[in-house]
């Protein structure tokens, strides 16, 4: 999964498109370098950041998500199928946003970085579209949320008694066949960097058996991209964090990750790549 942001300030300078032509350039990069899923924001949500309204964010992803798709679409037809289609996912916690992302602008996936805590309508939204969801652990807002870093059983065991609530909420909204069918179209996310500190970070890191071995057949996703577990342990920024994603992206593909939500595509490839001959 690669990461285009239309935004000012998205914690990674480098990940920010506010261009039509950076913008279909940034597309085809991801492709070009194997990605399979590209995922827009037009909220930041790294830890403190400005909020957004939702038209805001929504005017942004009017904008983005048209030539996301055309660029996506052009690619996939040079290739004349040779190749699967590459899929869309909107990065929001707002469900109104995701709702209008899927029905009226061609994305496939909802990415949720609240795992429907922050909008109590994002489920029935993800009944009516029956969209691919990424249910990701977190607490509160951007603003607030590592301030919530408290957890009285440790933040592995957190992860697991959320992922289950919150399923067992989303389920609610099926019956029968319709809810056999959508257990095939939800991811976890266990979320890192989200209302954690760094131990916590490394420590879910340590956790992710434990959270594949209670979740069988869920896809785990893992987003450590150039986040501050690693520039902040290691004493640099964001910029100089790609080798430190790579060796956690590795440590993830190796203890059940089956997606990497990533800045840098080609790096992610070749670590897919080479974990795929160690398996």
């Amino acid at each position: 999964m690669g990461i285009i942001n239309v935004t000012p300030d998205s914690f990674y300078e480098a990940s920010r498109v506010r261009e039509q032509s950076a913008l279909r350039e940034r597309v085809r990069q991801i492709l070009d370098e194997g990605g399979a899923i590209i995922d827009v924001g037009a909220y930041s949500t790294r830890p403190g950041a400005q909020v957004v309204s939702a038209e805001v964010e929504m005017e942004r992803l009017r904008w983005a998500l048209p030539i996301v798709g055309e660029e996506v679409m052009r690619w996939h037809d040079e290739r004349e199928g040779e190749c699967p289609m590459p899929l869309v996912s909107v990065d929001t916690f707002r469900a109104v946003v995701a709702e209008t992302c899927i029905t009226e602008l061609g994305a496939d996936i909802i990415n949720d970085i609240s795992g429907g805590t922050l909008d109590e309508a994002m489920f029935d939204v993800v009944a009516r579209t029956r969209a691919i969801y990424i249910l990701m652990h977190s607490r509160g807002t951007p603003q607030v949320m590592q301030q919530l870093t408290d957890y009285a059983d440790g933040v592995v065991e957190e992860v697991i008694r959320f992922f289950k609530e919150q399923l067992e909420k989303l389920f609610e909204r099926f019956e029968g066949f319709e809810k056999f069918e959508m257990l095939k179209n939800v991811i976890l996310d266990p979320g890192i960097g989200f209302a954690k500190t760094l131990e916590q970070n490394y420590e879910l890191m340590k956790g992710l058996d434990r959270i594949r071995q209670a979740f069988p057949g869920y896809p785990l996703l893992l987003g450590v991209s150039r986040k501050s577990m690693i520039y902040k342990l290691l004493g640099t920024d964001a910029r100089y964090a790609l080798n430190g994603t790579t060796v956690l992206n590795t440590y993830a593909l190796l203890h059940g990750a089956s997606i990497l939500r990533v800045h840098d595509v080609k790096e992610a490839v070749e670590a897919i790549k080479i974990c795929g001959n160690l398996a």
